[in-house]
């Protein structure tokens, strides 16, 4: 993948083993699941360790997703690999339309308020059924819901800040 220090961003992770010829079940992050097969190359691994992967194929199977790789024939090859996940570089995800983000890009962004003030850094984002939500690490951790025009007035990925309408006591 070229330039190790590149973003990636984490797509999926092997959940289980399909039928005895090496196949996987992922649980993928992607919407709709089998979107995941778009993306290439994967980088699968585990804490850390990854190693560049093409997918020989990827589609849905009921509520999962199926994949086949490389050199993983057997029942046993995939069981080894149970529990790697998959990542793929940042810079293969489409552009995201007007107004909205990929968290990745959020991730490490400092909030702000409107006067300056700042309220500490992005350190994750959380899905909740309303709305996404900021995970704010600063002097303490704060959780703002990232609603545009509402909490979020204004985000620049290029200067490094979401500018927010919340008090500071909350």
């Amino acid at each position: 993948m070229g330039d190790s220090s590149e973003r990636r961003v984490l797509m999926g992770k092997v959940v289980g083993v399909f039928g005895v010829r090496g196949q996987l079940k992922i649980e993928s992050y992607s919407t709709p699941r089998d979107q995941i097969g778009r993306y290439r190359p994967w980088l699968m691994g585990r804490d850390g360790v990854l190693v560049e992967v093409r997918p020989l194929d990827v589609r849905e199977q009921s509520k999962t997703v199926v994949i086949r790789l490389p050199g993983c024939d057997t029942r046993e090859q995939a069981e080894l690999r149970l529990g790697e996940e998959i990542w793929i570089a940042r810079s293969s995800l489409p552009a995201p339309a007007a107004d909205e983000y990929y968290w990745v890009d959020l991730e490490g962004l400092q909030v702000r308020l409107q006067d300056g003030r700042e309220l500490g850094r992005i350190s994750h984002m959380i899905a909740t059924g309303a709305n996404d939500v900021m995970v704010v690490q600063g002097e303490r951790e704060r959780l703002i819901p990232f609603t545009q025009g509402h909490a979020v007035l204004r985000v620049d990925i290029d200067a490094g800040f979401v500018e927010v309408d919340w008090d500071p006591d909350f």
